[in-house]
């Protein structure tokens, strides 16, 4: 392929994009969704995931099994990483603004229904959901939107540094990142297994790995799972059950719902779909009927079960035997039922059977030799074998069953203009070094390495308009401390922070991280001093020099230094008109 031309930050579309690469809010992640996999590589590229293959808990992580390697990355991730989505971790902003950012490139009508911060309300599940006061904004004008940002995997683990955080956090969007980098770095997932799947609500991944495997938030979910009927499968099948899937992304590029051009593999597109209905469907087994019953607790009034003891029969409500479940190690399902009834105290047993009941002995032996056979068929069938005066019931039972064992999900249309874009071959046989390697390399032919090299802020080989861009506009959690203090104080604010990056060697975080982990080298405090400057007076004329050890600030004719490890020769003009680095 022909090598790709330099990004053209003339345009403002263009530079809008690069620079989202810094700040990754779910907004711009659904304008540009070509920034969703990048962050997964540049997670890859980061130090912090290959680490945890020193860690005691991964030792012969490589002799287990898939779902048994999976369970062992979740139970770190849960260990070490809790969900976030405080409306003010990355500060507020308004509507307006950022609609704003978007107008001249995007139809706002569209974001307005696809995106939960613009009016957004679901189908079914949230379809009587306040949003704003599902997100707890109903405190704030309705102008008012939380800056949701996604995190790095730094970002994420510097939250140990926060106030009220004694480990790493992350809003979905990350932990969907984590989970994805880690599967590849731990699991030793091929990266062309694992799909990136985002709704207007939700972000999750399917792992096509044997039966399959969703990532959701810091949960997992196995087939099995799926069906269990648990409120943990009630939490995570929500949003393939209520929401259009708006992105799907992949290694080999990406395809969402609104856009007409689509990079992803058709064939990988096609695949994932496949791969994704069997998932979510499932025979109507024995198993999964009692796990249907446990999740739609309504129906089991309709049972009652027969059990022999002593050689005689005897029977009890269904209700009664679930109730056990609470107190007991042991379930409802075949395989560990005998050992729950053995439990059972005698007075909760009837010596005959409970008129109007039908008896879950014979339901069973029926799915167990149908369970391959056409609903509709199955529904007829039972409702002539099994009579009951609650025949609407039944009919209403198996309504629900349909939604149980068959979802389908909305994903977006083949119907595509599909484009073939280069993308890095990189494998779970790679070093890391290999992987940055390879990566830098691919940039100048590859716009998915290219953005990866941002959102990895990989300052010597980037541009630094749009790191400068982000980090002067999009840092609204600085603001309000900040504001309205007079530039010595605001100096001497910074200066008191811990001077250590959360980013290694010459990479820089924005401005909102340093605020929030109360830390960073010089050259990061240089742009957040520049950043609360330029907030308490957008007129102001700012300089930021970048010289060896030396980062400094100069206003009003006197320069502020703070002291700086990272090793960059670069002086940045801010004016109210614009940004100039030289």
């Amino acid at each position: 392929m022909s090598p790709l031309l330099p990004p053209d930050f003339s345009d403002r579309k263009t530079l809008e994009k690069y620079s989202s690469a810094y700040t990754l809010s779910d907004m711009e992640i659904f304008i540009f969704p070509e920034l969703f996999y990048p962050l997964v590589i540049a997670d890859i590229m980061s130090p912090v995931i290959w680490k945890w293959r020193d860690d005691p808990w991964f030792k012969d992580i490589k002799k287990r099994n898939f779902v048994s390697k999976a369970n062992r990355i979740k139970q770190y991730i849960i260990d070490n990483y809790v969900f976030n989505l405080d409306l003010e971790t990355w500060g507020l902003t308004e509507k307006e603004r950022e609609t704003a950012r978007f107008s001249d490139f995007f139809d706002i009508n569209v974001l307005k229904h696809s995106n939960a911060l613009f009016g957004y309300e679901g189908d079914k599940y949230y379809f009587d959901i306040d949003i704003r006061r599902h997100f707890g904004l109903d405190k704030y004008d309705t102008s008012v939107i939380p800056y949701w940002k996604t995190e790095t995997i730094e970002a994420m683990t510097a939250f140990r540094h926060k106030q009220h955080f004694s480990t790493g956090a992350g809003e979905c969007v990350s932990l969907a990142a984590l989970y994805a980098a880690a599967m590849f770095i731990v699991g030793e997932i091929p990266l062309e297994k694992i799909y990136m799947m985002a709704t207007p609500l939700h972000s999750q991944n399917y792992i096509d790995e044997k039966e399959g495997l969703i990532t959701n938030n810091r949960r997992i979910m196995t087939k099995n799972m799926w069906f269990n009927g648990t409120s943990l499968s009630e939490k995570a099948r929500r949003a393939l059950e209520n929401e259009q899937v708006t992105i799907v992304s992949h290694i080999t590029g990406y395809i969402h719902t609104i856009y007409d051009l689509a990079t992803i593999n058709p064939d990988d597109y096609n695949n994932f779909k496949k791969k994704l209905h069997s998932f979510v469907r499932s025979p109507l087994t024995p198993t999964v009927f009692i796990n249907f019953l446990r999740f739609k607790s309504v129906y089991k009034c309709l049972f009652q079960y027969r059990y022999t003891r002593g050689g005689s029969n005897y029977y009890l409500p269904l209700e009664k035997l679930f109730e056990y479940e609470h107190s007991s190690k042991f379930n409802v399902n075949e395989d560990t039922r005998e050992k729950l009834l053995a439990e059972l105290d005698s007075e909760e047993l009837f010596p005959d059977q409970i008129p109007d009941k039908l008896l879950l002995n014979e339901v069973e032996h029926f799915f167990k030799h149908n369970s391959e056979a056409d609903l509709a068929w199955l529904e007829k069938e039972f409702i002539a074998r099994f009579p009951t005066e609650q025949t609407d019931c039944v009919g209403k039972m198996f309504s629900d069953i349909r939604a149980f064992i068959i979802t389908a999900p909305r994903l977006p249309s083949t119907q595509k203009n599909f484009v073939r874009d280069l993308y890095p071959d990189i494998r779970i046989s790679d070093s890391r070094e290999e992987i940055i390697t390879k990566v830098r390399e691919l940039s100048d032919r590859s716009e998915t390495a290219l953005l990866t090299l941002y959102a990895f802020r990989d300052m010597e080989n980037t541009d630094w308009r749009p790191f400068v861009k982000a980090a002067m506009e999009r840092n609204p959690v600085c603001h309000e401390p900040l504001s309205g203090k007079k530039v010595e104080e605001i100096y001497e604010i910074i200066n008191r922070l811990k001077n250590k990056s959360i980013y290694d060697e010459g990479r820089l975080a924005q401005p909102d991280e340093v605020w929030n982990f109360s830390r960073g080298d010089g050259a990061e405090k240089a742009f957040l001093m520049a950043n609360a400057l330029r907030h308490n007076d957008p007129d102001a004329e700012i300089t930021v020099s970048l010289n060896d050890n030396d980062a400094v600030v100069s206003i009003d004719g006197i320069s502020y230094h703070f002291v700086t490890v990272k090793g960059h020769h670069r002086q940045i003009l801010i004016r109210s008109a614009g940004y100039r680095v030289i």
